[in-house]
């Protein structure tokens, strides 16, 4: 069972599962990337090679960290909420910039992980996959 923001023991997160993994619905998957991914970082106003950057490293890192690190890229305070003056800093540079700049942020992240001697392989494989794809997608 999928309990809505609100609803259940765990009152005030967006969506909260109740049952196992596998009960989850595609459905019920998707619907949670798209709000409590998607549409709180605003990722349908950047452009979609920038947005699919963020969107994998939120579902990696959090959404909250992935928010900072969009605003650190932005030039922005990054406070992990996102506005009009995140979304209008974020639209005036170039996603080659944006894509780069955020990769940056995303690599000083991992390597201050307590788990980087054991995973920051993995970690920096996913980044270079990322960058491959920005230059492909830009």
């Amino acid at each position: 069972e999928l309990l809505a923001k609100g609803d259940g023991p765990l009152a005030g997160k967006a969506f909260v599962l109740t049952g196992t993994l596998p009960d989850l619905t595609r459905e019920q998957a998707k619907e949670i990337y798209r709000t409590d991914f998607w549409q709180r970082a605003r990722m349908g106003d950047y452009d979609p090679a920038f947005a699919f950057q963020v969107f994998d490293f939120a579902v990696n890192a959090g959404i909250e960290t992935a928010v900072r690190k969009l605003q650190l890229a932005a030039g922005v305070a990054d406070d992990g909420h996102v506005g009009p003056v995140t979304t209008a800093a974020v639209k005036a540079m170039s996603v080659t910039d944006l894509v780069m700049r955020f990769t940056a942020f995303k690599i000083r992240y991992y390597t201050k992980l307590k788990n980087w001697p054991n995973a920051g392989a993995g970690w920096m494989n996913r980044a270079a996959a990322d960058l491959l794809y920005g230059a492909e997608d830009t």
